[in-house]
């Protein structure tokens, strides 16, 4: 009774380490790539003062509040250099929906969406939902995971459609710069393939490093989707609301798929992320220096495990992806498992993220310094230094 669309889609090597978890004791999680803050006081009581008043009980337009778009237009061009004018832009539920209704859009059944690899795994499922054909393109661990143009050159084919990624990147904490952006945007435009970008990360980066969104490159914005969520930004991970923008034309045929993915987005959500949006920004820059702070005791707490993990320093995110040194690394899943069971550690298996994943975990910081130094801790003791 399945169809062949779905027995295709291997089981979530993530959600099976958060199912194991639950039975495990007090266990340190470095694997939920979830913000572990309180979502800011208030964008909550914004959100109270809607249900309040009788403002949530009914759907929005379908595009979203209109105050919201004009808000969101407001952010993208003061914060992303995107000239967006409301009509091309969308709520979404999360960005996960926006990502899947663009995929949807653009692919037919068996044409090829180019996406990197390692990348965030839901990007490979929503494009096998959609019926087409993931093709990955290898990423340069040694040279901080950058993207290997040419080996996307060499993927390019007559039945490529889009190339699916994100920046700053999970699981790598990658950050695609103009010395990438630049020349992928020439070779995307020679062979007429769109981009979707998935920028959940966009104000979480490190050592002077900035996020680019990659529309504003010349000759992307025309074959651009660029999609957003307040989920990190906010710490908004349960209210689940986000957006896209995208070239009217274009926009205009993703909301054909997400009226019945969505209708529209939770409208008490979208209430709360007009108050983001218009509210006090401190939450975000107080999010960013949390995080730096926890990416460096991360990077000074794996030093101290050189036969174990071997890492790229991470630019952007709160992820990273160190290769798993120790000879029973070679299979990430079991490895971590393992791990989780007896060391009460958990990460995420590498070979969720793409073929070139296996032999690595994502590990996450942004939950707090005692979790991490917890999670640290027990390593040390489970993998004595020989």
């Amino acid at each position: 009774m399945v169809s062949e669309r779905v027995k295709s889609i291997a089981p979530s090597a993530i959600h099976e380490m958060t199912r194991l978890a639950a039975g495990v004791d007090d266990p340190a999680m470095l694997s939920w790539a979830k913000p572990t803050a309180d979502t800011p006081e208030h964008i909550k009581e914004a959100a109270k003062r809607a249900l309040d008043e009788g403002r949530c009980s009914g759907y929005t337009p379908t595009a979203g509040l209109p105050a919201l778009r004009e808000a969101i237009a407001e952010k993208l061009a003061r914060d992303n250099g995107l000239a967006a004018d409301p009509a091309e832009i969308i709520v979404t539920v999360g960005a996960i929906e926006g990502l899947s209704a663009a995929v949807m859009a653009l692919a037919d059944p068996g044409d090829e969406v180019l996406t990197p690899t390692p990348n965030y795994s839901t990007h490979i499922r929503q494009i096998r939902v959609a019926s087409a054909v993931p093709v990955f393109v290898p990423t340069v661990e040694e040279e901080g995971w950058r993207l290997d143009l040419e080996a996307l050159k060499d993927k390019i084919t007559p039945r490529t459609k889009a190339f699916l990624f994100c920046s700053p990147v999970n699981p790598t904490g990658a950050v695609f710069g103009p010395d990438v952006l630049e020349p992928l945007a020439e070779i995307l435009a020679e062979h007429d393939v769109a981009a979707i970008t998935d920028e959940s990360y966009e104000y979480f980066t490190f050592d002077g490093v900035r996020h680019v969104s990659p529309a504003v490159i010349p000759g992307m914005a025309e074959r651009t989707v660029s999609t957003f969520t307040f989920t990190k930004t906010y710490a908004m991970t349960g209210w689940r609301v986000g957006y896209l923008w995208a070239p009217k034309e274009l926009c205009a045929q993703i909301m054909k798929v997400h009226i019945p993915f969505a209708i529209s987005a939770p409208t008490v959500s979208q209430y709360a992320a007009l108050a983001a949006l218009e509210g006090p920004q401190d939450c975000v820059r107080e999010f960013g220096e949390k995080y730096l702070k926890l990416r460096d005791l991360t990077c000074e707490r794996l030093e101290r495990l050189p036969h174990v993990f071997s890492y790229q320093r991470p630019r952007g995110s709160y992820c990273m992806f160190p290769k798993i040194v120790a000879p029973e690394g070679r299979d990430s899943l079991a490895f971590c498992k393992r791990l989780l069971l007896e060391g009460r550690v958990s990460m995420t298996p590498g070979v969720a993220f793409g073929p070139t994943g296996e032999g690595h975990a994502r590990i996450t910081f942004c939950d707090s310094a005692e979790t991490i130094d917890k999670a640290f801790d027990r390593m040390e003791e489970y993998f004595p230094a020989a």
